[in-house]
């Protein structure tokens, strides 16, 4: 049985139970879940084992990488320049980055990008992975490249580019790299376990992620066999030129191994954030309300960092999904605690996010990579909660 640490207040011990029973049915490994309630850490648990093949424990300190709940730390970064004056969302991106203009461009407005409505997901020609970790050569190819869509007529998931784009929004107003800024202007103040971009310093906290190898291929099945939600999914991976392919295809080689020290230490500000549960809750307190005397978003900022921008199918994913600027909002498939929640989930599992009606943050970070339907790990913890704020 795996030994649970940490601590959850009174009435919040049915998250401690989901947790214990992620271990112990859903195939959890190392794991660890935070949650706030106005501004007030009341969980804070974690267990397991950080590296299979060491055994080395999960402690409290256990650094995790995140997939794509990094989009809602780049996202808060966003934010927090266009509430400083700094960025205006609704100008076009080519007032801060004219070289973007190009190809039919000009007027694609600052807020498209992080509302995964610009029509950039794919490039025709990807870029090396060694050339897209230095970051300059993947922003060139971004600005040259023509939308995949007209943009702001339809949505779809920026799984690999939000990064470098809403990234490079960031850097050409701050000055400062995407990782730099968020260092200094948000983790720094609020004592964040959180980086885009791991410090060599810190790899020694590191956990190492585990892949789940699928009970079913559907891409080898036959197509009576597919769930009949599923076959439009499965059909657009089975084909080379769908934007369900090529929206993950925009390096060369395709497939990026995030355990590479080298991926770790650059700056992929959709994909490559590390940290802890406790630091990616901490920061969703701070975007709702005051935490040890820091709130990182006026009310109004907030208002409109949140306000729904997409929805309905989404032209990469083929399923419905729903975005503010930046944040995914509450769907069917995407559990949180109340209607006006906003967050990020990551692939494999992890999810971050904040619930404004009730004052919860909430953190989940794991090392084992589940992907599917099948994967109740994050949903079970996040009922938890729920149960005990009835």
């Amino acid at each position: 049985m795996t030994t649970i640490d940490g601590e959850a207040a009174a009435g919040f011990e049915p998250v401690r139970e989901a947790f214990a029973v992620n271990f112990a049915r859903h195939g959890d490994i190392g794991a660890a879940v935070c949650v706030y309630r106005d501004g007030r850490p009341v969980v804070d648990l974690w267990g397991g084992t950080a590296d299979p093949d060491t055994g080395r424990p999960w402690t409290r300190e256990t650094l995790q990488l995140v997939y794509s709940a990094t989009k809602g730390a780049t996202a808060t970064a966003a934010h927090l320049l266009a509430q400083r004056g700094a960025l205006d969302l609704d100008a076009p991106v080519a007032t801060y980055w004219p070289e973007f203009a190009a190809n039919g461009k000009a007027d694609i407005p600052v807020r498209w990008l992080l509302s995964h409505q610009a029509g950039l997901v794919a490039l025709d020609q990807p870029v090396p992975l060694a050339e897209a970790l230095a970051w300059q050569p993947m922003v060139a190819a971004l600005a040259a490249q023509p939308p995949q869509w007209t943009p702001g007529t339809a949505h779809g998931y920026h799984g690999r580019t939000f990064g470098w784009l809403v990234g490079e929004v960031i850097r050409r107003v701050s000055g400062r790299t995407p990782g730099r800024f968020f260092a200094d202007e948000i983790a720094a103040p609020l004592g964040l376990d959180f980086f885009i971009g791991l410090p060599t310093s810190e790899r020694d906290r590191l956990s190492r992620m585990v892949y789940q190898q699928p009970d079913a291929d559907f891409t080898t099945a036959p197509a009576e066999s597919i769930p009949e939600e599923l076959r439009e999914l499965v059909a657009a991976m089975l084909d080379p030129n769908s934007l369900s392919n090529r929206a993950f295809a925009v390096t060369d080689p395709a497939e990026i191994d995030f355990n590479s020290p080298e991926v770790q230490a650059a700056e992929l500000p959709a994909s490559n954030g590390i940290g802890t549960a406790r630091g990616l809750a901490r920061m969703y307190a701070a975007l709702i309300g005051e935490v040890d005397g820091v709130r990182l978003l006026t009310p109004e900022t907030l208002a409109s960092a949140t306000k729904e921008q997409a929805g309905g199918t989404d032209q990469v994913m083929l399923i419905p999904s729903r975005f503010s600027s930046g944040y995914m909002l509450p769907t069917g498939t995407n559990p949180m605690t109340g209607p006006t929640s906003f967050g990020h989930a990551g692939r494999g599992g992890s999810l971050a996010f904040a619930d404004p009606e009730h004052g919860i943050a909430f953190g989940y970070v794991m090392n084992h990579i589940i992907e599917g339907p099948d994967d109740v790990r994050a949903s079970s913890l996040v009922e938890a909660v729920s149960r005990s704020l009835a």
